[in-house]
């Protein structure tokens, strides 16, 4: 298989299990009592997997697919809402990688910074008030621990998505 097509089918792989993991953690979170708007972000360790192991390129691409597919179940206000949030993570996590921080840190900068992309996005264009922003502690606390959770699931999870980018031939 060459290089482009395998790495197709593997962004369509890994497009499929964000997918997957974010209807999972739709149904996880209101069983676990999250205040509203924080969830466990697991599909975002695709997210995460392909921007440390694969390319930049191939996260955003991932980040906008997501948005892409938000948008054709739950409409253009949770689209806007996930690609702000997409956006601001992917760009906190590559300049925290950029300047040698941990996984951990990555992930909780990414966290952090899509729970505060989300807000902007609503303060800007739904609420036009700067009172939304009186939630961000809890959105400042959520991000730190669902960033600890994603980090966490991503080194569990990432000899697993190894195997699955390798070429099997032979």
């Amino acid at each position: 298989m060459n290089e482009k097509t395998r790495r197709v089918a593997l962004l369509g792989v890994l497009f499929a299990l964000a997918m997957a993991l974010s209807f999972f953690e739709g149904a996880l979170a209101p069983l676990l009592g999250l205040p509203p708007g924080v969830k466990p972000g697991l599909a975002n360790v695709v997210v995460m997997y392909a921007l440390f192991w694969l390319s930049w390129r191939d996260a955003l691409a991932l980040t906008v697919l997501k948005s892409g597919f938000v948008f054709l179940v739950q409409g253009a206000s949770a689209a806007l809402l996930s690609a702000c949030g997409g956006v601001c993570a992917l760009a906190a996590m590559a300049l925290v990688r950029r300047l040698g921080g941990t996984v951990w840190m990555q992930s909780a900068s990414g966290a952090i910074a899509h729970n505060f992309g989300q807000l902007a996005a609503v303060s800007l264009w739904f609420m036009q008030s700067a009172y939304t922003l009186a939630y961000a502690p809890v959105l400042l606390v959520s991000g730190l621990c669902m960033g600890s959770l994603t980090a966490a699931v991503l080194r569990a999870a990432a000899p697993a998505f190894d195997r699955l980018g390798k070429d099997k031939k032979k």
